[in-house]
Parts: C-alpha cells; structure tokens; sequence
C-alpha cells in the first residue's frame, strides 16, 4: 500500500515547499488606511505578483504569530500598481495586526516600522467572465461583498482607459448586508464611481440597490 502513499505526499510535500519560497519573497506595506468600524486597508507590492478579480491570498504577520496564516479577498483592481486586502478587526490575530501597524496610537506609521508580512498567492478562480457580457448583475451578501470591490474597480480602469472596445454596457448590483456600517469603505467605493459614471455622462451604467435586515433609524442619511 505504500505505493499509494508516496505519490500524493510528494505532491503534497512539493506544494508545501513552492508554498514556502512564496511566503519568502519580501512585501513592502506602502500604505495603511484606516476605515470606520476598525477596518484597516493594507496596500501591498512584491515582486512578480500578478493577480486577477476575484482571488484572494494567505496572509502572515510574524509579529502577530509564527504560524498562523489567514485569507484575505483581494479588494485592488490589475490596473492598479499595488494589491490590497480589507481587513475587519474582529479577533485576536486582527486586533494584533491591527495594533502592530500602529493603527491603535492614530498616528502617522514610518514605512520602517510597519510590520513584516508574508503573502501567498494568489488564489482562486478569476472572475473576467463579467467582462465577456453587454449586462450582467452581481449579488453579494454580507463581507461576500469584497471581491465585487476589485471587479467593480477594474470595470471602471477598463472603461476610463478603452470604453469602445468594452463590451459590458450596463450593471446591476445587488447587496445585501445587516448595515454597511462595517463595509462603509465599499459604499464610498460605490457612490465614487457613480459619482464619475455621472460626470462621463453614463450615469445609467451601474445600477445599486442595498437591501438592509438590520435596519434602525440612524442609518438614514
């Protein structure tokens, strides 16, 4: 039976050592962005990386821990020079990459002193089919939502840089979340491009409707 054995563990063992001299190559935090609701935006370059909207990568901060890796939907579009992830401070290892960024003391965070961080991937199937329609509609739940935030990012780069030749003319999105109070970063993120949508004259390019189960009073605006 060994011989049924030593094939997948090679494979295994090979996986692991490609996923090792990943997390080696150096990422340079160029900027950290502190949303409302204790959530931070961690800009990212390293070498070589290349991703697609929809994936996402594994993250580690030695400072934090050692060990522990944790995944993370890319909220950049391609275009952009750099690769970012969102992140909620919901529990320990959050709070921790949280306060190692300097991001408790509110206060300006020379790039040298920004923690080191590991990166793996990234992963994930693309989501470039939404390019590949005149319309499409997009649903997203709860902090579903994050991919949409790079494929939507990276409809408007493609749109501002080669609108004739985009197919994608129109589209709907859909979210549903208890309140955007915690995911106030992507309804900036929304009302920017509509806001630039309308300036270019296409204000019927994107089209959004949030739905809210956790409605109260002091959310109207």
């Amino acid at each position: 039976t060994w011989k049924w054995v030593v094939g997948p563990m090679f494979l295994y063992l090979c996986e692991r050592l490609v996923r090792f001299w990943r997390s080696q190559q150096k990422v340079v935090i160029t900027k950290v962005v502190i949303h409302p609701f204790k959530t931070i935006e961690l800009q990212m370059m390293k070498k070589g990386f290349k991703m697609e909207v929809g994936q996402y990568i594994f993250v580690k901060c030695p400072a934090v821990s050692k060990l522990e890796w944790h995944p993370f939907t890319l909220t950049s579009a391609p275009e952009e020079d750099y690769f970012s992830i969102h992140v909620r401070i919901v529990g320990d290892w959050t709070e921790g990459l949280f306060n190692a960024c300097g991001c408790d003391k509110q206060e300006f965070q020379e790039a040298w002193k920004l923690p080191k961080i590991a990166v793996d991937g990234p992963f994930g199937t693309a989501s470039e089919d939404v390019f590949s329609y005149e319309t499409v509609m997009l649903v997203g739940a709860g902090i579903g939502v994050t991919p949409f935030a790079s494929v939507l990012k990276s409809v408007w780069y493609k749109y501002c840089h080669d609108a004739t030749n985009l197919k994608l003319k129109k589209i709907y999105f859909y979210w549903l979340c208890r309140d955007t109070h915690a995911f106030e970063w992507f309804a900036d993120l929304l009302q920017s491009l509509e806001a630039q949508m309308q300036e270019r004259n296409n204000a019927e390019f994107l089209s959004y409707n949030i739905y809210l189960t956790g409605w109260d009073e002091t959310q109207v605006t």
